[in-house]
């Protein structure tokens, strides 16, 4: 059922997909399904050593995040940390590995992503070596594409919008699904704060990443 792939990125990322959830859920997706399967085979692993990663940009977008409190990934959380304890040593993998095996929503995790500087569109970012991350949570709910990143103190994040943001950027862009099609976010045991990626977001803040 999960497909599991160890990339060393800069540091050993695992990389699952869960093979039946995402064959069932990403059926309106097929771009999305074909990358997720390409990812184990054709992930040029050079540029995560060499590049920017989108989690070590401090520069913060114009993104009004909406705050959720008891949102389903808090609580999902919660459960990862308390039945996971014992088997892995990483809060991360506690939560990411109880949603791919518990949640009806989750369909992958530590999803690798990349963007040239030759496929950045014009006028956005200017980057010399290409931009880098990896999704912490793949889900598909109410027929969007949900990227989640896990912070384990979220309400003190100032940059998880900007990081989250470039993932569904990136993830766009791999895929060929508009933009339209993400919905993002970023969560620990408590909050969840969630947006609609727009690429105005970018745009208005040209200045800042030159």
């Amino acid at each position: 059922m999960i497909r599991t792939a160890a990339f060393d990125h800069g540091w050993w990322y695992h990389y699952r997909v869960h093979l039946h959830k995402a064959k069932q859920l990403a059926s309106a997706f097929p771009g999305l399904q074909q990358y997720l399967d390409s990812v184990f085979t054709c992930c040029p692993h050079d540029y995560f050593k060499v590049g920017p990663r989108s989690s070590k940009l401090r520069i913060k977008l114009p993104i009004d995040s909406l705050q959720v409190l008891g949102h389903e990934v808090s609580a999902l959380t919660r459960l990862g940390l308390a039945e996971n304890e014992r088997r892995f040593s990483s809060a991360h993998s506690m939560v990411q590995v109880f949603m791919l095996e518990n949640d009806g929503s989750t369909i992958a995790m530590e999803v690798p992503l990349w963007i040239t500087p030759e496929e950045m569109d014009e006028g956005l970012i200017k980057i010399d070596e290409p931009l880098t991350g990896h999704i912490d949570v793949l889900r598909i709910e109410g027929g969007r594409i949900w990227i989640w990143d896990y912070k384990p103190n979220a309400s003190l994040e100032k940059f998880a919008s900007t990081q989250v943001f470039m993932y569904a950027y990136m993830l766009s862009k791999r895929t060929g699904i508009p933009l339209d099609s993400f919905r993002c976010g970023y969560f620990d045991s408590a909050n969840a704060y969630i947006f609609k990626p727009n690429i105005s977001f970018l745009k208005s803040s040209l200045r800042q990443f030159v």
